[in-house]
């Protein structure tokens, strides 16, 4: 069983909620044979991207995994809230990322939804287009 950190009120925090989350996804995605590289990967400076998962496929693919959760379905759920200024500023940190890289990997994008069902991955959810 997982513990959560809880805000004055005995509700876990967002942050603890969002960190459980990405372990939940870590794992599923691990379990599929996928191994991590990096986790919560920041571009420096304001307004920069973050990429919640950075990970490698078997076949050599590196993964930029963004890991959505929600409580409620309204407003179209976790999938519908990872939009297009989202994706880009996925994208632009993914750039970023691979800078360090001498030779450039294939890359995907992908989202792991977290649902009461379980894990709901969306490999190549968006393209860096």
């Amino acid at each position: 069983m997982q513990f959560l950190k809880k805000d004055g009120v005995g509700k876990a925090t967002t942050k603890a909620r969002g960190d459980a989350g990405e372990d939940e996804a870590l794992a599923y995605l691990q379990e599929r044979g996928l191994r991590l590289l990096q986790r919560n990967y920041r571009t420096p400076g304001r307004g920069g991207g973050e990429i919640d998962l950075i990970m490698q496929a078997p076949e050599g693919t590196v993964v930029f995994v963004e890991v959505r959760q929600r409580s409620r379905s309204d407003f179209g759920g976790a999938a519908a809230s990872v939009g297009f200024h989202k994706q880009r500023r996925i994208v632009v940190a993914a750039q970023h990322y691979l800078l360090r890289w001498r030779r450039l990997p294939p890359t995907r994008f992908d989202v792991v939804i977290i649902e009461a069902q379980g894990p709901q991955w969306l490999p190549a959810a968006f393209d860096a287009g």
